[in-house]
């Protein structure tokens, strides 16, 4: 039975005419989605100058014929009721309603229209199958947070049954849970590893501690599918080495629908389906493809709500290879707030320069994971989590390659737990800027 379809219909989500409209799309050739493209931009524009009072006000200035005049958006200007930002016609029983993790540092509460919540599914149900999952059959081992409120949890546990997921608790990355993590895997026959990063490559690299390989676990493991967090390319190939499958990148948001994912031949497909792309620099003029800025989008569908060249707070480069049809994401360089602003003025991109003490800090054998948070213009601290206290020798060569790479006469302090705390949606967020809080 096809309980994954049956359970979007029963909600309202007409799941199969999403998966007709997507084919139809798809089927395009590059003309004619060039001018579907076109087209779906001025029919989005046009239906919310026409039906959604929060829009006739924001895009007062608008010029529908001329795309250059249509203002960016950020989530500040959609953190309002959410009744003022609804078209004509849509009230909070008739819309799909969510809310943005606020990994941010800026969540809000946003809706789709039920035919824009089902091409989200149809989109995502359609890469998932480049690799042979079908949400209907296949089973997945789910690597999520999980709502701790009663009705937020039995509301996942029943998406879990519907879904064939099976759950595992990433607030607790114990070798005692990894224990009970892999005896999961030798009893269920689980198809496809799906959730956050981090605490994957934390399981990970408890299995290269005990010298095993998950897929000689559990031959069913066709792949692993990491989102939500920053995948480095040598955690990349850990986990590809430990689970013995191949690792797939997705990278999305709540609000707007999948937004790409990574082929079978490694590249990193945009989603032109429904969604329209751009990158900007900060006088929001386009660049053109290669060059590094912000990502600003556009949901094609979404008539509940505009997102409308819709400042995401992510920084990318499309390459130089992409097409209308085939943009493809050649780096996602990070959050526009994960920036570390230094007493000099110089700014620097945080995942970055985590990046680099990644690679000292991981030498040491015994740190499991690591954040640095920026308290002031000219302090950092690192928290990590280790079963004893970094060497003096570890620390002032983490701190030497952090000034060079940053500027000299930092403050970099360490500070030992025993775990990291995560959001509640169960992220972690690897750089965090106090000084950015409210940019």
């Amino acid at each position: 039975m096809n309980l994954f379809n049956l359970s979007l219909q029963l909600k309202g989500f007409p799941i199969r005419k999403a998966e007709r409209v997507l084919k139809t799309i798809q089927n395009k050739n590059d003309h004619a989605f060039d001018v579907y493209v076109e087209h779906k931009k001025q029919d989005i524009i046009s239906y919310h100058l026409k039906h959604n009072s929060f829009y006739k006000t924001f895009g007062k200035s608008i010029n529908p014929l001329d795309w250059n005049t249509i203002p960016v958006m950020t989530k500040k200007d959609l953190q309002q009721p959410l009744d003022t930002l609804m078209s004509d016609g849509f009230t909070k029983k008739n819309v799909y309603v969510d809310k943005t993790s606020g990994a941010s540092g800026q969540p809000f509460i946003f809706t789709k229209d039920k035919f824009c919540h089902a091409l989200t599914w149809a989109i995502i149900k359609n890469r998932f199958g480049w690799f042979n999952i079908d949400f209907n059959t296949t089973k997945q081992a789910r690597f999520y947070g999980i709502p701790l409120d009663k009705k937020g949890f039995y509301i996942e546990k029943l998406k879990d049954f519907v879904s064939r997921r099976t759950r595992f608790n990433v607030f607790d990355l114990s070798d005692k849970a990894f224990e009970n993590w892999l005896s999961v895997f030798k009893t269920k026959e689980l198809e496809y590893m799906n959730g956050y990063t981090s605490p994957m490559v934390q399981f990970a690299k408890y299995l290269k501690r005990k010298n095993i390989v998950l897929s000689m676990e559990c031959p069913a493991l066709k792949v692993c599918i990491t989102t939500s967090e920053m995948l480095f390319e040598n955690d990349k190939q850990l986990l590809k080495t430990q689970f013995g499958v191949p690792v797939v990148n997705e990278y999305g948001a709540s609000e707007l629908d999948l937004i790409a994912f990574e082929k079978p031949n490694g590249k990193w497909l945009v989603n032109s389906e429904t969604l329209f792309v751009e990158v900007l620099d900060d006088n929001n003029t386009v660049l053109p493809y290669g060059e590094e800025g912000r990502l600003v989008i556009t949901s094609l569908y979404n008539k509940s709500q505009p997102f409308i060249r819709y400042d995401i707070g992510d920084i990318g480069i499309l390459s130089k290879e992409s097409t209308v049809k085939e943009p493809i994401l050649e780096k996602l360089a990070g959050r526009t707030n994960d920036m570390a602003i230094l007493p000099s003025g110089k700014k620097a991109a945080g995942l970055t320069f985590y990046y680099i003490t990644k690679s000292i800090i991981e030498d040491d054998g015994n740190v499991k994971e690591f954040v640095i948070e920026q308290t002031k213009l000219d302090t950092f601290k690192i928290i990590y989590v280790s079963s004893k206290n970094l060497s003096e020798e570890k620390m002032q060569h983490i701190t030497i390659e952090m000034e060079k790479y940053l500027e000299k006469g930092l403050n970099i302090n360490f500070e030992r737990h025993d775990k990291l705390v995560r959001s509640k949606s169960g992220k972690l967020k690897q750089f965090l800027s106090y000084l950015n809080q409210n940019t």
